[in-house]
This record gives C-alpha cells, structure tokens and sequence, in this order.
C-alpha cells in the first residue's frame, strides 16, 4: 500500500465490492475520494456485525463523530481509512452535519427497534444511503453542488430498500428487520415466523409491496435524470444493480428467508460496463 487512499480502495474491494467497482468507471481524479467515502459508508455500516452488544458498537460510532469534529484521540494516521476519509472532506469541503446524520442513522442498526413506518425507513435510507449518493455527486462535481438533491434522495431510497430486502434472512437470523411495521401489519405478517426463517404468503405480499416501491422510486430517478451533469454520471452507476436484483428477489419470493439473492460478479461486471457506455441515459 503506497497511500491512505490505495488501503482505502483495498478495504473497499472486500467490505463493498459492488461500489469498488463502480469507481474505476469515475474520473480518474476523484477515484481516491470516492474510495474514501464509500469506505467510510461500509465501515459503519457494518458495526454491528463487529460488536455482541450496542455500547462497543456506539463507542465506535462515537470514534467517527470525533473524527470529523476534530475532537479525536490519538494519531489520524494511524487509522488509513479515516486520515483518507478526513482528507476527502478538506479537499472536497464535503459538509460534515451529512457525514455526522449518516453516522447517527446507523446508531438504529445497534438494536433490535422495529422500523415503525415506511415513511420513517426512508428517512432512515435517506440519511445513509442516499447522503452517499449525494456527496459522491459532490466529489464528482470537484466539491460543488450538481444539482442532485431530488435523484440522489430517489436514488437512496431504490438502493437502500433493494439491499434491505435481499439482506433480509441476515438481518432476520439476528431478529432484527427492517421491514416497516406498517407495511407488515397491513400484510398480517407474523415477526415470530420471520425469525424463524419461515417464508409465508404474507411475507410474501409484503415484500411485493415493498419492490413496487423500489420501483417507483428508480421511476423518480429517471424522470428527474436531466437534471444530473454527464460528469457526475459514475455516483449513480451502482443502480444499474437494483432492477436485476428486484427481478432476482421477485423470483425466490416464496423463498425470501432461505437465502440472500445475489448475481455472479461476472454478470454484475457486465451490467456495469454496459450500463457505464451510455451514461445516465443507460440508467
């Protein structure tokens, strides 16, 4: 590893392979911020596999919120993803109350809370996934703003609940879903049968609901793509993935608990490089 950013890249290829590889398709120049960034998301975002109970979990939460206050301990250095993560935010002038809200949002993954409503898991996807999109846009746009508020909140949403939705049987193994207690009991679906890995017809109905919202969404981002400049094209690459997923998930429906539905990286490969020759207009 010859810099912060070449770990940073390395720690990205395992923890979040998808987006690693939509950044080769970014402008060369920014590449190493958008290494950082997506860094940053995937290590918090997976705390709480790294903790048996919420106080660690919340102490490592805490460790970022220092970070990006300056109030932190010890040599940023030391840490490669972070000293990556605080360079982007300088070079970048990336707006921290973004980075800190991501940061809060993830403190709900810490526990076993239900997600009351779905207006309240799109507020969640918003202040994690979709602030991902946006600061992407900013970094891709050499710290200015593109213009991408309206699809980047589209697209967070999409992304967010196609991911939830195939990471369910994880999620559920731990007793914790994410699925909105709305959208549940209007489907009549029984916690109890999905943490015990039982696929019913009223999951099923339930997570048909939820993919048509997947879906409007990704509508929303088309309609509104006009508005994104060619240049900041690659932030939005990782949706090439929702529809075939959503497809994928549509098909094992009856299946929703027994595995997580994932394509081969060859396919993912080619959707991407396919996608990525038509730009914005390939979304």
């Amino acid at each position: 590893m010859n810099t912060n950013f070449d770990y940073a890249a390395e720690s990205l290829r395992t923890l979040d392979w998808n987006r690693y590889f939509t950044v080769l398709f970014a402008d060369k120049a920014h590449r190493p911020g958008l290494f950082a960034l997506y860094t940053f998301n995937a290590e918090i975002a997976r705390i709480r596999q790294l903790v048996s109970d919420p106080m660690p979990g919340e102490i490592r939460l805490q460790w970022w919120r220092d970070l990006l206050s300056g109030e932190g301990h010890g040599d940023v250095s030391a840490n490669p993803n972070a000293a990556a993560l605080k360079a982007t935010v300088e070079t970048y002038k990336l707006p921290v109350p973004a980075l800190e809200a991501m940061i809060d949002a993830r403190v709900f993954d810490l526990y076993d809370d239900p997600m009351p409503s779905l207006n309240d898991l799109e507020g969640y996807a918003g202040e994690t996934t979709s602030a991902v999109f946006q600061l992407a846009s900013l970094i891709l746009n050499n710290g200015e703003d593109a213009g991408t508020a309206t699809v980047a909140g589209h697209a967070g949403i999409a992304y967010a609940l196609t991911g939830l939705m195939r990471a369910l049987p994880y999620h559920a193994s731990r007793r914790q879903v994410f699925l909105p207690s709305d959208l549940l009991n209007r489907h009549n679906v029984d916690m109890e049968t999905v943490f015990q890995g039982q696929s019913t017809l009223e999951l099923s109905s339930a997570l048909s609901e939820l993919r048509e919202h997947a879906r409007h969404h990704m509508k929303r981002v088309r309609e509104n793509l006009h508005d994104v400049p060619e240049n900041v094209a690659a932030a939005y690459l990782p949706l090439a993935l929702v529809d075939p997923y959503l497809v994928e998930l549509e098909k094992s429906s009856d299946q929703a608990l027994q595995s997580l539905s994932e394509l081969s990286k060859l396919r993912r490969q080619w959707i991407y490089w396919r996608k990525a020759r038509k730009g914005l207009s390939g979304l």
